[in-house]
């Protein structure tokens, strides 16, 4: 039985707007986009990548953070550090700076700083006690520090010894002096820096991310930090 002209043209439809819309997906992907809809994927990719980039070392900070909020209200019995104290007799020939006094404990102690010695020299003083003049000499001291430990060491020019100050960081007081950045070099100051930069960019791309760019939302996070920044400026001058 021959199939009427209704059928044929019924079962056509479904191919033609297959056509039609295979056509529309092409002209869809030859259309510019626009510079909003550019500018909104670069943000959700920057925010990707600097998330990911700080995911290791943000769990660090963020752990060791929670340890030193809470290291004076809350103390956490946990051991960071152990310290000692000793007298060390100086050499007879004695210390011409405090330069020479930390080159000698270097060599005395067999410890090597990470960041450079801090060497404070201060000055002589008279105290007077039960009407009595007491002179004090001069007073050097020289402090050291490693990641896992340090060196605090105490000299009255004059003396015969010097009292030094041991310590030895616990692996948890080794993350802690790490996210102080107490013993390090530069490249893990910069290195910090980078975190720390990235948290910020993650702060405005996280922002923008979640205006969409819309008027209203982004007029009022802007409001909104300026609030905020301004509330910080005032207790800053106050």
């Amino acid at each position: 039985m021959p199939m009427s002209e209704t059928s044929v043209a019924y079962k056509s439809l479904p191919h033609q707007a297959d056509q039609a819309d295979a056509e529309n997906r092409r002209l869809a992907r030859k259309r510019p986009r626009s510079r909003k809809a550019v500018f909104l994927t670069w943000l959700r990719k920057t925010h990707l990548y600097v998330g990911l980039w700080g995911a290791v070392l943000g769990l660090l900070f963020g752990a060791t953070g929670i340890l030193l909020n809470h290291r004076a209200i809350m103390k956490i019995p946990v051991e960071k550090t152990r310290q000692h104290t000793v007298q060390l007799q100086v050499p007879q020939q004695g210390f011409t700076s405090p330069a020479d006094m930390s080159a000698w404990l270097q060599r005395e102690l067999r410890f090597s700083p990470v960041s450079p010695p801090v060497m404070r020299s201060h000055a002589g003083q008279t105290f007077v006690f039960n009407e009595t003049e007491v002179a004090q000499p001069q007073r050097w001291t020289v402090t050291m520090n490693r990641p896992e430990g340090g060196l605090s060491a105490e000299y009255f020019v004059g003396n015969r010894f010097m009292k030094v100050d041991q310590t030895d960081a616990t692996p948890i007081g080794m993350l802690v002096r790490l996210h102080m950045a107490v013993g390090v070099n530069a490249f893990w100051v910069l290195l910090s820096d980078t975190i720390a930069a990235g948290m910020i960019v993650l702060s405005i791309t996280g922002l923008l991310l979640w205006t969409q760019l819309h008027t209203v939302r982004t007029a009022a996070t802007l409001a909104s930090i300026g609030a905020l920044l301004l509330g910080l400026w005032f207790m800053w001058t106050v």
